[in-house]
């Protein structure tokens, strides 16, 4: 994965940061049998997935990769197999 931006970027961060608090808030509010500040908590993780979404949406996040057609592929690696 060191050759691509998967999760490299502000919005994975960002999305990651505010679920991962979410997890921690609900995991103590778990221990403290609390139903209600569980409920809280998975709703920051779901919160991080919405907010990771919309900085991506924003462009925030990795570049679409672009996708070549196979033929130029095949062709290219017959090429090179001959020089």
């Amino acid at each position: 994965m060191a050759g691509t931006s998967h999760g490299h970027t502000r919005a994975a961060w960002t999305g990651v940061i505010i679920a991962f608090i979410g997890f921690c808030v609900s995991g103590a509010f778990m221990v403290l049998a609390n139903p209600w500040g569980f409920w809280a908590g998975l709703v920051v993780v779901a919160l991080g997935g919405v907010v990771g979404m919309a900085m991506k949406a924003a462009g925030m996040g990795a570049p679409k990769a672009t996708r070549t057609d196979l033929s130029e592929v095949i062709a290219a690696n017959r090429l090179a197999a001959k020089v």
